[in-house]
């Protein structure tokens, strides 16, 4: 049973560090900027958006045009976020292997 006490310890481990990451997640700051800088979003690691930033000229174009833009950067910044996210998550759980399950 040498081998349960392991896995549990290790299990243990991999979950501090994740609890570590989480923190290290909500403090990185991603920014991201559309249509020439027209539109900046800033959103943390762990994908919540902190600030949105829209400069008053480019409100002057075409609702559409605004609606398109500032969806894109949303989007680029919810990609940018879960990338970041999924790569330090993988660093955390990559040392933590199950024998037989992966």
């Amino acid at each position: 049973m040498a081998g349960v006490g392991k896995l549990l310890k290790q299990a243990q481990k991999m979950q501090r560090g994740i609890e570590a990451l989480q923190t290290q997640l909500e403090a990185k700051e991603i920014d991201v900027a559309s249509g020439g800088g027209a539109v900046k979003l800033k959103i943390n690691g762990a994908g919540k958006f902190l600030a949105l930033v829209l400069d008053p000229e480019f409100l002057k174009e075409d609702a559409k045009l605004v609606a398109d833009t500032v969806l894109a950067a949303v989007q680029d910044a919810a990609k940018q976020a879960k990338e970041y996210n999924d790569a330090e998550m993988q660093k955390v759980t990559s040392a933590f292997q199950m024998p037989g399950m992966f």
